[in-house]
């Protein structure tokens, strides 16, 4: 019964009205839509004060985007200085002391500089009246292999005492 009545016109008839009438819809629905489009760009157009704002916002998130390149860059710049500070003298201990019974005053210095890594130098400076001389003794790691004096060693506790 239902396959007799799909072979009859009058289905077909049926069929033909249903397809005019989503035509009809599919053609209003057009209309809407490019008239939703005309507003939205005059809209726009408005908004943006007679420019094209899709214009000035790609414009925009270019720039931004390239601000955030340029600060990754700036980031990668700090952590190498960060890395390489690391390296640098931070550490100072100083002991001025007389090296002579005969010089008057504490002319005479150990110096120790060292970096993060207690890592540097100690500099012994004796002055006498005749003469000044100034010796220096590799730190590694807070340690030297050489022999220090009571002022050298308190010169580089000093030091390894900062922070």
């Amino acid at each position: 019964m239902i396959t007799d009545f799909l072979k009859t016109e009058t289905f077909l008839i049926i069929i033909a009205g249903i397809n005019i009438i989503l035509i009809i819809i599919y053609i209003c629905n057009l209309i809407k839509l490019n008239k939703t489009n005309k507003n939205y760009k005059n809209f726009m157009k408005k908004l943006g004060n007679g420019n094209n704002i899709d214009e000035m916002l790609r414009e925009y998130i270019d720039k931004v985007e390239e601000v955030d390149n340029k600060n990754k860059d700036i980031l990668e710049y700090c952590n190498r200085l960060d890395k390489n500070i690391s390296l640098c003298i931070k550490k100072i201990g100083m002991v001025r002391y007389s090296a002579f019974k005969d010089t008057g005053s504490d002319l005479s210095f150990a110096l120790a500089l060292l970096n993060d890594n207690n890592d540097g130098v100690l500099l012994n400076g004796i002055y006498s009246r005749e003469m000044s001389n100034i010796y220096a003794k590799q730190i590694k790691e807070g340690k030297t292999i050489n022999k220090l004096t009571e002022e050298e060693e308190r010169a580089l506790e000093i030091a390894l005492n900062q922070k």
